[in-house]
């Protein structure tokens, strides 16, 4: 192999890839990231065998085709050092040689032929939707996923697939977040009848990789992996197996209850205010409504007490729960701050729905209050 690649393009892409590199506990040939070469194509790969990546490399000039195996952490510590516009990569027998302007360095290397495949998009039934609906599905819905057990059903989003509607959801058992989206399907592709589960480790590298792309994105499922193209990414990882909540069940029906509509800026800085004298074994903030006003308070025994009143558009009768103040965070964490979002809630013994008017909601339950005295 003979390339010449412009720095910044490599690095970037580069780093996305290594992302998928695993740390420890695996096979030395999974710690690095091959870059393959023909008179067509560049391509990064990298894999944990679980979770792959394939990258199409723009601004290079093939001299000799070929692919060698990077070692990610000195390869990446020599593009973040290097200042050079063009750097130039040549196999050897005994590894790869890296030159710039001015400089030279080399790396033993293992035989390419010994990474795994790491698949290309060739499905012809999928999803095809905006990067930013992919992004916002799984942004509004991984927070809710079981982060401490991502081998079971809940360590995931579930990513429903049906004619032009997509839905996400993700639950830990506590809480549960579900957001609808539209999408075009292609080639008849559906997931009705299925429950696919995208790993937890998955969904963070395809939201960061996605970022603010512009474009659409394709997705493809079936019983055991998924396949997501993303303009010059391929992402391939298999699906959780096990049993997926009855999600439907767990959001409120009807209109029963308080619906209360108010601004994220001003709520999530009220709760943040309240929050200060939290404690992580006192997280509970009451939320009192009375007429035109919503009062924040919390009280540790060991930090103090705060108050917070916010004006508030409600009319009915007073209504106080209990919530979990990082729960509400997480919610209004993921939201634009000039949104707006509804609190549905009967009383203190039954789920609170927030709800957005793009197809988001997002269920808790109230916590129970202290027992006071002995």
């Amino acid at each position: 192999m003979k390339l010449s690649l412009n720095r910044e393009s490599l690095t970037h892409d580069f780093q996305t890839a290594a992302a998928v590199v695993p740390t420890r506990g695996t096979k030395d040939v999974l710690r690095y990231v091959k870059l393959a070469a023909d008179d067509q194509t560049t391509t990064l790969m990298a894999t944990d065998t679980e979770l792959g990546i394939r990258i199409d490399v723009d601004n290079v000039q093939c001299d000799v085709p070929g692919a060698v195996l990077l070692p990610v952490a000195r390869f990446g510590a020599l593009l973040r050092e290097s200042t050079d516009e063009t750097l130039y990569i040549e196999s050897t027998e005994s590894g790869i040689v890296v030159r710039g302007d001015r400089f030279e360095v080399s790396f033993l290397s293992v035989d390419a032929d010994e990474f795994p495949v790491v698949p290309g998009f060739d499905r012809e039934a999928y999803h095809e939707m905006s990067a930013r609906m992919l992004r916002d599905l799984l942004h509004r819905t991984s927070f809710a996923a079981d982060q401490e057990n991502a081998r079971y059903a809940m360590g995931g989003v579930l990513l429903e697939m049906k004619g032009k509607q997509v839905t996400a959801v993700g639950t830990d058992g506590r809480r549960l977040a579900k957001m609808i989206g539209t999408a075009q399907p292609i080639g008849d592709h559906t997931t009705e009848g299925k429950t696919p589960v995208i790993p937890i480790r998955t969904v963070g590298i395809l939201e960061r990789s996605i970022g603010d792309m512009d474009g659409d994105v394709q997705v493809a499922m079936d019983d055991n992996e998924v396949l997501v193209r993303a303009g010059r990414m391929v992402f391939f990882s298999r699906l959780i197996s096990g049993r997926f909540p009855n999600w439907e069940t767990v959001i409120p029906q009807g209109d029963a209850g308080a619906r209360i509509t108010l601004p994220v800026a001003p709520a999530y800085a009220a709760l943040r205010q309240a929050a200060i004298v939290a404690t992580k074994e006192s997280r509970g903030i009451d939320f009192e409504f009375r007429e035109g006003t919503l009062r924040l308070s919390a009280n540790a025994a060991d930090a103090g007490e705060s108050r917070v009143e916010l004006p508030v558009a409600y009319e009915g009768s007073e209504l106080s729960l209990r919530l979990d103040h990082q729960y509400v965070g997480d919610f209004l964490r993921v939201l634009e701050p000039e949104r707006s979002f509804t609190l549905s809630a009967e009383d203190e013994e039954h789920p609170v729905l927030f709800s957005v008017d793009d197809g988001y909601q997002y269920v808790v339950m109230p916590l129970a209050r202290p027992q006071v005295g002995g």
